[in-house]
């Protein structure tokens, strides 16, 4: 089974388009496959890759930690999801209480995707100390525009979390193979960074995430495909998340959106053939985890193909769906 799914994969890292891969499955019932081709660096140091590896998850951070953050304090009584983000940041845009409208914003709203914030700022151009940013943050006046797809969303979902409990995120208890860096292993090389003018290895890919200490609601999480899969395997076995989470999680919000998650829709990356229950998240840096509740089954593609650049034409947006069709054609045999 493991061969037909990782094929298109394989492929990728056979002509070069991306320099490694790692594909991850597991059922419901506990079973997994996993399957790892090509290299974990190409520069400074040509590194094999294993499926030891600690991959950058990017925007995966947002599902697998964020999101889940934030649906258990709703849970545990500390927040309401349709309540204003002041009760969490009373601070936030201080200086015009009246008038401004992201004092109107709600935890749903920001896990859903549906504010007018912009898709992305390049906060860290702005300064280096991450109190100062955050600080930034929360008094932008923010550019209005459409419901988009957000990273500001989620960075104040983090700051969030750190105000009710006290803590930085990387203090959150995550499961096994799951951690905000630098990950305690060998590490997936990313791009080189021209503002930090080095191969990152290890640390945060993402700018926004870097500047404002590592860990940002956003991006900033590091997984072993075990540590993803079992993750995806508490989802689809009930054990790692309660009733009203996974409700959430399935539950459209905003179009094709859940509580942090994409639900299938045609041309997703997914693919195609998995069932209309299957939720999904993708990260730049070429990680991907997909749940299909229907069939009992994920899968996580995890790849480096920012490294050495991102500024080249790796086919991931080709291969994800592909990849996703070739694990239900290999799940259904």
């Amino acid at each position: 089974m493991i061969d037909q799914a990782f094929a298109p994969a394989a492929a990728a890292v056979a002509d070069g388009s991306i320099p490694g891969a790692t594909l991850g499955i597991v059922a419901a019932d506990g079973r997994r496959w996993t399957r790892t081709a090509g290299m974990a660096a190409l520069v400074p140091e040509p590194q094999p890759l294993t499926a030891d590896h600690w991959f950058d998850l990017a925007s995966v951070s947002k599902v697998i930690a964020t999101t889940m953050m934030i649906l258990e304090l709703a849970e545990r009584g500390r927040i309401a999801l349709d309540a204003p983000l002041i009760g969490a940041i009373p601070d936030l845009r201080q200086y015009d209480v009246a008038n401004a409208a992201e004092r109107k914003i709600t935890f749903r709203d920001c896990l859903a995707h549906r504010t007018f914030l912009p898709a992305v700022e390049p906060i860290y151009t702005y300064g280096d100390d991450p109190a100062r940013l955050r600080a930034f943050v929360l008094q932008r006046e923010w550019r209005q525009g459409p419901a988009v797809y957000s990273d500001i969303n989620y960075i104040l979902l983090g700051i969030a979390i750190e105000r009710i409990t006290g803590a930085p995120l990387s203090d959150w208890a995550l499961g096994y193979g799951l951690t905000f860096g630098p990950p305690p292993g060998p590490a997936v090389a990313t791009e080189h960074c021209q503002w930090r003018g080095r191969i990152l290895k290890g640390e945060v890919h993402d700018e926004n995430a870097y500047a404002l200490g590592g860990a940002s609601g956003h991006a900033g999480l590091f997984g072993t495909v075990d540590g993803v899969l079992g993750f995806a395997e508490g989802l689809l076995n009930g054990s790692g998340a309660s009733p009203a989470t996974l409700a959430a999680i399935r539950t459209r919000m905003n179009g094709d959106r859940t509580a942090g998650w994409e639900r299938r829709f045609a041309g997703w990356s997914g693919g195609d053939a998995c069932s209309d229950e299957t939720i999904g998240h993708t990260g730049f840096t070429g990680t991907g985890l997909w749940i299909d509740f229907d069939r009992g089954l994920a899968w996580t593609l995890l790849t480096n193909r920012v490294h050495p650049t991102r500024h080249r034409d790796s086919g991931i947006f080709a291969l994800r769906p592909a990849t996703g069709d070739a694990v239900i054609a290999a799940w259904q045999g």
